[in-house]
């Protein structure tokens, strides 16, 4: 411990990669630290880009317990960074260069959500040969966050697009953003030929509806499906959460209006119309419930890393090695692994490849462990995983076909022996489009589908991605030989669309992670709900009031 006798301070920095484009896992929690030091008068200094606060002040303490919590936005799809800076404040002024700085630690929001009970405790650093003591930090979600809507709606008389039949509608939900943009938060599933569809009743977060604010709009798109993805636009309409929770009536009664559609209000009776049917509000688990009792963590989270297709000594390959910048296929990787594996206790991860000859014979694989050692396939965190990619394209000649199906069955057979709850599979394809089993791995995603996994699909390149599309299943639930999945576990995304135009990789990454990952939470409890699995309680050891064990400094 280090022996001052003046008065300390705790300064707290983020980083956030944050735009608010994508904000569709939105969680606000308490969030509070501990500092173990000398005998000091501590506060910390929470921010996001810019100052967001500052504890009490605590005088003549080793051991500080603050007690002023700070009010953030947790978003699971990204790396929030944070920085703790610790001072010892030896007057009244503000001015941190007038206060002597004790160490600082860095870590992520992530960090400190998926660690058990969502306590974390790291040491102290930045004072070269000095060992500066420990601060423990916690988080907690605030009680609005659990409410959970569930809701049904009807529409009439809605314009006939198609030419052959009619209409086979869908709708999608969006949620306002402060900065007037909207976030789409759910779609319905397609009503096949009809002009009068009446849709599944759905649940959906509240937090994801409105955010917590039930007078912020809500926008209700309706298009017609197309296969080819290029849906008709029928009309819109717009409505809250306030509106809504009074239930089916004539307020809960919209008139679908198209782009250029200017009717008189005596035309009412004669407008397409969607009706709320039913709703109701209950109090649900929530995923950081699971995260904090320990469900779906500890070497939960899979990769898996497809490396197919052209010369990487090429540079029109897209496993290129370009010594300046990173390849699609790593940036892909780095941008979802770095937010994954905060939830992961040890690191580890098993990272595999597909459609390559492998020395020394040339047979072909299509589940092959990254780095060649088929008894233990797993890397270190997300730099082992980087590693063992490189290295793998040196020695093995990637070849077609491209087939999905082995590596699904894979990680379906791990979290086959799993399905308690106790842990939680996440599958990362990033692939070029191709795919040469389709029929095969549709019917491994619909298995899969009623297991503790989620599939992530990253397309890279320019190549057609209808294929990843179908997988996906976001307008038409996925099936294979008459069988409909049980649940939507597929999220596709291709990197292109999120390629910022002034070359900055870091944000192009950061938007990317966002989409693919917005998913992930609503699909862990899907499946805990589903299955009737509840949160695991906190350790007693990590129980309120009750201090973890301390590192040794």
């Amino acid at each position: 411990m280090c022996g001052f006798k003046s008065a300390p301070l705790i300064v707290v920095l983020t980083g956030c990669n944050h735009t608010s484009s994508f904000p569709s896992c939105r969680r606000p929690l308490i969030y509070a630290a501990q500092h173990q030091s000398s005998d000091i008068e501590l506060f910390i200094l929470a921010t996001i880009i810019t100052s967001f606060g500052r504890t009490e002040v605590i005088d003549n303490t080793l051991n500080p317990d603050f007690v002023r919590k700070f009010i953030l936005d947790y978003f699971f799809e990204e790396k929030q960074n944070l920085r703790f800076d610790v001072y010892d404040v030896d007057s009244k002024s503000p001015d941190l260069a007038k206060h002597d700085f004790l160490g600082q630690v860095h870590c992520t929001l992530g960090e400190i959500v998926g660690s058990p009970a969502s306590r974390l405790e790291k040491s102290l650093g930045g004072i070269p040969g000095r060992k500066c003591g420990t601060i423990i930090l916690s988080a907690e979600e605030l009680g609005n966050c659990r409410d959970c809507a569930t809701m049904q709606f009807c529409a009439n008389k809605l314009d006939k697009k198609d030419f052959f039949g009619k209409s086979d509608p869908f709708m999608v939900f969006y949620r306002s953003n402060e900065d007037g943009t909207f976030t789409i938060c759910h779609k319905t599933e397609v009503m096949k030929n009809t002009l009068n569809p009446v849709w599944q009743a759905f649940s959906i977060p509240v937090r994801a509806l409105c955010n917590g604010d039930y007078e912020r709009t809500i926008k209700v798109e309706i298009y017609d499906w197309d296969r080819d993805g290029s849906h008709d636009f029928i009309g819109e309409f717009t409505t809250s959460y306030k509106e809504l929770c009074r239930g089916q009536g004539q307020s809960n009664v919209y008139e679908v209006r198209g782009e250029n559609d200017r009717y008189p209000a005596w035309t009412f009776l004669f407008l397409p119309q969607v009706s709320l049917l039913s709703f109701s509000v209950e109090s649900e688990h929530t995923f950081l419930d699971y995260i904090k009792g320990g469900n779906g963590s500890n070497d939960s989270l899979t990769l898996s890393f497809p490396v197919w297709e052209g010369n990487p000594s090429q540079s029109t390959s897209l496993h290129y090695m370009n010594p300046y910048q990173m390849n699609a296929y790593a940036m892909a990787l780095k941008a979802v692994g770095e937010i994954i594996q905060d939830y992961d206790s040890d690191k580890m991860f098993p990272a595999l490849g597909f459609g390559a000859k492998l020395p020394p014979d040339g047979r072909v694989s299509h589940e092959f462990p990254l780095n060649g050692n088929t008894e233990n396939p797993y890397c270190n965190g997300m730099e082992g995983i980087l590693e063992a990619y490189h290295q793998s394209l040196k020695t093995v000649q990637l070849y077609g076909p491209t087939n999905f199906s082995p590596v699904v069955n894979h990680v379906a057979r791990y979290a086959a022996a799993m399905q308690d709850g106790s842990q939680y599979f996440v599958l990362l394809i990033i692939t070029d489009g191709v795919i040469s089993d389709m029929a095969q791995t549709k019917e491994a995603i619909v298995n899969a589908a009623k297991l503790p996994m989620s599939i992530i699909i990253v397309g890279v390149g320019q190549a057609e991605f209808d294929a990843m599309v179908e997988l996906d299943g976001d307008d038409i639930r996925i099936s294979s030989r008459g069988k409909m999945a049980e649940r939507d576990i597929v999220q596709f995304v291709p990197f292109r669309d999120y390629m910022d135009r002034t070359g900055n990789h870091v944000l192009s990454m950061a938007r990317l992670a966002k989409d693919v990952l917005a998913e992930i939470p609503d699909q862990l409890i899907s499946y805990m709900k589903s299955r009737g699995i509840k949160p695991n309680p906190v350790p007693a050891a990590y129980a309120t009031g009750t201090q973890p064990p301390t590192n040794p400094v």
